[in-house]
């Protein structure tokens, strides 16, 4: 188990991850098939702007855990 002071660290750790590396991914290798409605690519912006929240929350989670 883990201690509970670093749960906090370890879900940002979690959600910045996944943040980061979702949008990279379809920005990398979007569908091979498009369905009605749909776009063929991620948005450009929002996907940087989510990998950018992404990486502070990694780096921010990173350092918490290293220090404590």
């Amino acid at each position: 188990m883990f201690p509970v002071e670093q749960l906090l660290p370890l879900l940002v750790l979690a959600l910045g991850g996944a943040m980061l590396v979702g949008p990279f991914l379809a920005l990398v290798r979007p569908r091979a098939e498009v369905r009605d409605g749909e776009l063929a690519r991620p948005p450009l912006g929002r996907s940087i702007t989510f990998m950018t929240i992404g990486l502070v929350g990694v780096v921010w989670a990173v350092a918490t855990l290293a220090t404590a």
